[in-house]
């Protein structure tokens, strides 16, 4: 597979041409990497109306994941806000003027600032068994449920995998929003290597119609790679407005250094990458089992993730990491009930050599039995727009009980709020505040 955006560069690096254009540094080596950070020059294309080498590269990336597939430099969070606003051109082309999109609890706070931005109403969906807030376990029958008894939304939003490494059952999910003419919408910034497995578990092949990928998470991409996926089954309009979503919420100024990447990145998985990947998940299934046994508690359904229970071995999630830290070895996340680890082809064996030796010696502790605070389902006073753009301050987050959230009270990772925008804090959130850490939230002003 040919790699045309890099060889592009690279010729025009070696050239010696006087670079009158942006950017400023002219490709002098002051920091290390300039000669390749080049700007929409002659020959260069544009992402947004690519017809060169942009669109070629995106046409070797479509035809490895089986859909139309474009180009993110901005992460998979430009991605989400693409996906909303197809969404909402869909349902306009419908007649639908005020469309409403149900979406899964866990959804990242990027959700937030675009249904903000586009208007959006959101039906929220809740797990039927409650675990974690940074999980929701939709399933089938709960939205044929919801499609037979409530208004029906012009598309529902899933993530997964979410990021403890919990999958929800995509094509079980996409026949039944198929039947009642719904849209699917996939948030699966954690999986795109998910197309390389055997059989692939990626959304685009489970019947999906529209995902994100954050290539940068599990592939080998520079951080801010992402691709925007399409499904040929998806109404046509959906990938020929793609290219308009995205420049909507995009920067006009992409990254060459990681669209390269992108690039590169295509002739990596075509070349391997699948089997590359079958001798990591039984890496990963290796250490699970080791840590099992050790009596470690594990959760998730992921081949590449891994996902520590520590209260019943005696340790809470923040403090396992610190004990990681201290040898060299640095989680992906963690917080009182979870660790999780992230792990790709490019993790050595001597890496998992040395987080096993960690782990298993440890001394056991007597388990701790705290739980998490309930998970409450805060009341909705105005909407999501209205309460982002309204007049806010900072306040404690053990005093806000009764104010009116504005912006989403997060940590990033994971970047999944607890209560949303233009919802009432009610004692579980303040509850769930405290446990998590958080200290202020923001609030619309009285």
């Amino acid at each position: 597979m040919n790699t045309p955006i890099c060889d592009f560069v690279r010729d025009y690096a070696a050239s010696g041409t006087a670079r009158l254009h942006m950017p400023g540094h002219k490709g002098a080596p002051v920091l290390g990497m300039e000669a390749l950070d080049i700007t929409e020059i002659n020959g260069a294309d544009s992402l947004y109306e690519a017809e060169g080498i942009i669109a070629e590269s995106e046409r070797n990336a479509s035809a490895l994941f089986g859909a139309d597939t474009f180009y993110s430099t901005e992460g998979s969070s430009q991605c989400i806000r693409a996906m909303l606003y197809l969404a909402v051109l869909h349902a306009r082309g419908q007649g639908i003027m005020r469309p409403t999109v149900a979406a899964g609890r866990n959804a990242h706070k990027t959700f937030l600032s675009a249904a903000a931005l586009l208007d959006l109403d959101v039906t929220w969906l809740y797990p039927e068994a409650e675990d974690s807030y940074l999980s929701c376990a939709v399933t089938a029958p709960m939205l044929e449920r919801l499609f037979e008894h409530g208004e029906k939304p012009v598309a529902v939003y899933l993530t997964s995998p979410d990021y403890l490494g919990n999958t929800v059952d995509i094509a079980a999910i996409a026949e039944v929003c198929h039947q009642y003419d719904v849209l699917l919408l996939v948030d699966n910034a954690h999986g795109a290597y998910l197309k390389f497995l055997s059989p692939s578990r990626h959304p685009m092949d489970l019947g999906a119609d529209v995902c994100c990928d954050s290539a940068h998470k599990t592939l080998p991409v520079l951080t801010g790679g992402a691709y925007l996926h399409i499904s040929r089954r998806a109404p046509k309009m959906l990938a020929e407005e793609a290219k308009r979503a995205l420049a909507m919420f995009g920067s006009t100024s992409p990254s060459y250094l990681i669209l390269q990447s992108l690039d590169a990145a295509n002739r990596v998985l075509a070349e391997g990458y699948g089997e590359a990947l079958s001798v990591l998940s039984g890496r990963v299934a290796d250490c699970r089992a080791r840590l099992e046994a050790h009596g470690f508690a594990c959760v998730g359904d992921e081949p590449i993730k891994l996902t520590l229970c520590p209260k019943p071995y005696g340790y809470t999630g923040t403090a396992l990491a610190q004990c990681l830290r201290e040898r060299g070895i640095e989680c992906e996340f963690a917080d009182p009930d979870y660790l999780v680890l992230m792990f790709t082809p490019a993790t050595t064996e001597a890496d998992f050599v040395r987080l096993t030796d960690v782990l298993l010696s440890l001394p056991r502790r007597e388990a701790i039995t705290a739980l998490p605070p309930a998970m409450g389902r805060p009341v909705r006073v105005i909407s999501v727009r209205d309460a982002t753009f309204s007049p806010c301050e900072t306040v404690p987050a053990a005093e806000s009980a009764g104010r009116i959230l504005a912006a989403a009270t997060v940590g990033c990772p994971p970047a999944v709020p607890i209560v949303v925008s233009g919802e009432r804090i009610d004692g579980s959130a303040v509850a769930q505040f405290a446990y998590y850490g958080m200290e202020h939230c923001v609030v619309v002003k009285e």
